[in-house]
Order: structure tokens, then C-alpha cells, then sequence
């Protein structure tokens, strides 16, 4: 159901919307969008200015009358990110919110425990970094390198938890709401015994996470360096996709000329033909170490799984065992062919 104008609610201008009753310590949403995103979100998200407190009081509603144990932050800024990411769409708004908490609450590996300073030796080894300049269209850059990981240092999961770690900080940024993402991932130098640690199981959940399960806009997913294993990588991961985010991977292998066609040299680093001087991976780093006790505060909204709670079977990753043992053969299968 479309939020703007689909329900009857009152208060239509942003002046009587200060009016709402607010609950004590819930910080006031404010507007820090520039004239031209504001512009942007009202074309491409169907978000009005005017409306804007009234969709989020909506969604808060619907919250607290549908899922009263969903234990989640209603805070207007985090609800805000959920509307956005579903141009406004109350409906689909709110299943992308119980998804949220669902994908959460079902992987503990990943969500325990989860702050940067748990994942130090992820970010030490470059496996994922933010390059430091927005793209033409004023999107982050987020550049996953898996040649980084030694997987007898830590699991992929840790893996997992950095590249999600790095999403909760964007998506904090009411630009990277509206403008999305862009994804960078080198494959140079990915083996087979490497691959082969991204099973269906793994891939199930992350995909799940990543289309129905957190609130960013992936505008696009460029591949450079791919080996001919990744054909058989790109056929674990494609079942999962939607069409619409299929349709955004692009696969450049080693031609850079390619690549610059979708990311401006001006803003890539030297070692993907760039002038933007070496990959430098430290800025990244600090940055989201010093957002340790934001985490900790914004994580600590999310109260912990109820009996009572949501639990959707999709979002959960569970697999039959012998499904999971009959993807994993034929995974193997299609690994040693592509390689």
C-alpha cells in the first residue's frame, strides 16, 4: 500500500506535523538533505516533504499494531531509511523492517558480538574498504577484494559481518538513503579452495540480507578480474537474485576500459587504472572503528528475539540438510568444470 495517499491521515503540512506526539528521548528528525536530493527522493522515491513525518508516524503505527515484540528502534531517522528504501511503500516498508530484524535473529555467527572493533583483522586485511570519492552520480564506492582473506586466519562469516558493519554506517547518511550504492569487487586471484567456501547455504543468506533484509540501494555491482571459477560462483548466487538486481551485476574480467564506462578513472585508485593515487585503505578503517559506541548505542535499540517474535522462514536461511548437501555436490561439480 502506497504511502502517499493510499491511508487517510491528518496532518498533511510539516508544521502540524510538529505537533505529534514524540516519546521522551526520541530524538526530532531533521531534514539534511540538499535542495537537489530533496528534489531526487521526491522523483525516484516518491518522498514528499510534506508528508514525510506522517509516513514515518504510518510506518510507526503499523509497527506497534502488527509486531508489538519486534523489539526495533522508532526512532523517525531509522524508520526513515526503511521508507526510503521502498519508495515509500508502507507495506512493503514494514516487511523490509521484519526481515531486517529476522535476518539478525537468525544468523548468530554473523550478529553476535557485531561492532568494528570485533572485525579489526578484516579491515587490517583490505578485504572491504569505501573508496573515498562518490561516483557522477554522488554514490559510495564499496570495494570488496576476497584475495585479501586467508581462510585459515578467520571464517567467512567475519567476512560477512564486515561487509554489514560497512552498510549500517553508509545507509546512516540520509545521501547514501537516496543516492544508493555502487559495489566494486575484485576476484583477482580467487582459487578454488577459496571459492568453495561460499556454499548455497552462505550464499542464501547473504543474497537474502542484501536484496530483502537491509535498507541500502545497490545501484550496481561491477566484477573486474574475475577468474573462470566465478562462473561457477556467479551460478551459486543467480538463483537468489531478483531480475531487477541480476540485471545490475556487471562483468568487466581484466579490461579496464570497461570498467571506466560505469566508474570514472577521476575516482578509482591507480591500481584499477585510476588517478585517484593508490588504494589507500586506512581512512576507511578509522572511520568505522571511531563508530564503535554509535554501534553500540544504535544496536542496543534492537531488543533481542521473543518467543512471540517474527520469524520468517525465507529470511531464516534454513535449509533442508539434504538440500544443502545436494547444492553443495553440485557446487563442486560446476567449481572443478570452471576451473
Amino acid at each position: 500500500m502506497s504511502g502517499n495517499g493510499d491511508r487517510t491521515i491528518t496532518s498533511p503540512s510539516e508544521a502540524s506535523l510538529s505537533e505529534i506526539e514524540v516519546l521522551p528521548n526520541r530524538p526530532k528528525y531533521v531534514c539534511r538533505l540538499s535542495a537537489e536530493l530533496i528534489a531526487k527522493a521526491r522523483e525516484e522515491l516518491q518522498e514528499k516533504p510534506e508528508w514525510r513525518l506522517r509516513d514515518v508516524q504510518a510506518l510507526r503505527d503499523m509497527v506497534c499494531k502488527d509486531y508489538p515484540n519486534l523489539g526495533t528502534c522508532l526512532d523517525d531517522a531509522f524508520l526513515l531509511r526503511f521508507l526510503r528504501a521502498r519508495k515509500f511503500d508502507y507495506d512493503r516498508a514494514l516487511q523490509l523492517l521484519v526481515n531486517y530484524h529476522c535476518c539478525r535473529r537468525s544468523w548468530p555467527e554473523v550478529f553476535t558480538n557485531l561492532k568494528p572493533s570485533a572485525i579489526k583483522p578484516v579491515l587490517e586485511s583490505g578485504f572491504v574498504t569505501v573508496l573515498p570519492h562518490l561516483d557522477s552520480e554522488g554514490r559510495h564506492v564499496v570495494c570488496i577484494r576476497p584475495d585479501r582473506w586467508t581462510p585459515n586466519n578467520y571464517p567467512i562469516t567475519e567476512n560477512i559481518r564486515a561487509i554489514y558493519l560497512t552498510l549500517e554506517k553508509l545507509v546512516q547518511s540520509e545521501e547514501t538513503q537516496v543516492n544508493g550504492i555502487v559495489i566494486l569487487a575484485d576476484y583477482k586471484g580467487v582459487s578454488l579452495s577459496k571459492a568453495s567456501h561460499f556454499g548455497p547455504f552462505i550464499a542464501k543468506k547473504v543474497i537474502g540480507i542484501l536484496q530483502d533484509g537491509f535498507p541500502i540501494r545497490i545501484k550496481a555491482v561491477n566484477i573486474i578480474n574475475e577468474p573462470r571459477i566465478f562462473k561457477g560462483i556467479f551460478a551459486i548466487i543467480k538463483p537468489f537474485l531478483k531480475e531487477k538486481i541480476a540485471n545490475r551485476f556487471f562483468l568487466h574480467g581484466s579490461d579496464l576500459n570497461s570498467l571506466h564506462r560505469k566508474l570514472l578513472p577521476r575516482i578509482l585508485p591507480e591500481e584499477y587504472g585510476g588517478t585517484a593515487g593508490k588504494l589507500d585503505i586506512s581512512v576507511w578503517n578509522e572511520r568505522l572503528l571511531a563508530s564503535e559506541e554509535d554501534f553500540l548505542y544504535d544496536f542496543s535499540q534492537l531488543a533481542p528475539s521473543s518467543d512471540s517474535s517474527p520469524r520468517d522462514p525465507l529470511m531464516s536461511g534454513e535449509m533442508d540438510e539434504k538440500q544443502c548437501d545436494d547444492s553443495l555436490r553440485s557446487l563442486k561439480t560446476q567449481l572443478y568444470y570452471c576451473y
